[in-house]
């Protein structure tokens, strides 16, 4: 049995766990669905909100566990992740990215989200007077994270969004091939994603190869458009 750390991406806390994480331990598997700073029951001012702060957090909450984890990030939460790994890689067995940025040292979600002019996130996004966090356009939500789920998820999920903090998409990550690199890789390619299209998930685990690359005939958000589908692959790990 494994301990799962799951963290959620952009405008999500950990509630969007809730359909994977039963699943994982019927099977008997310790799970962990935390919000991160500035998330859900988290109070962190979103102006204070840093990639470091997601970072040191995710190495917080896999210091809590009694065993290396799982951890399995999100769309945004790949790079936090992968930042928290290089901090503290003897406390990670393994780390997911599930339809997430993987991205090489040095580069940041910018560089590889701009360049994608098939995304619909850069396009559908309001900032902020002080540019310091960004909320979603709401018309736009089934077509860029939901477009599998059904309609009552994706009016549950639209009453929880909250607006996310600016400042972690524009910082680069620091990794090492000796840290970071130590640590074994697994990536969740969703076929249907307009957030972060196939392509662009593709050009990622191939500059950065995988032990694995498992796909899901779905959208952004596997966790509630295919939820078995997605605890299958991970219990594989």
């Amino acid at each position: 049995m494994s301990t799962f750390l799951l963290i959620h991406g952009g405008w999500h806390a950990g509630w969007c766990w809730d359909k994977v994480k039963p699943l994982l331990e019927a099977q008997g598997h310790t799970v962990m669905a935390p919000d991160l700073p500035g998330h859900g029951s988290d109070n962190t001012p979103l102006h204070e909100v840093t990639m470091e702060k997601y970072a040191r957090a995710t190495v917080d909450f896999a210091s809590s566990a009694s065993e290396p984890v799982i951890v399995v990030g999100h769309s945004m939460t790949g790079l936090s992740n992968s930042q928290a790994v290089e901090y503290a890689p003897e406390k990670f067995k393994a780390q997911v990215f599930m339809a997430a940025f993987l991205l090489s040292n040095g580069q940041c979600l910018m560089d590889q989200a701009q360049p994608d002019q098939e995304n619909l996130v850069l396009r559908n996004l309001t900032f902020s007077d002080d540019q310091s966090s960004m909320t979603f356009n709401e018309d736009a939500l089934k077509a860029a994270l939901y477009g599998e789920c059904t309609d009552e998820d994706i009016e549950w999920a639209r009453g929880k969004l909250e607006a996310q903090a600016s400042a972690p998409f524009a910082t680069p990550v620091q990794l090492t091939d000796e840290k970071w690199g130590s640590v074994p890789r697994y990536y969740v390619e969703c076929l249907r994603d307009w957030a972060i299209t196939p392509k662009s998930q593709k050009a990622m685990y191939e500059a950065n190869p995988c032990e694995k690359v498992f796909t899901i005939d779905t959208d952004h958000s596997p966790f509630m458009s295919r939820p078995a589908e997605l605890v299958k692959h991970l219990v594989s790990i």
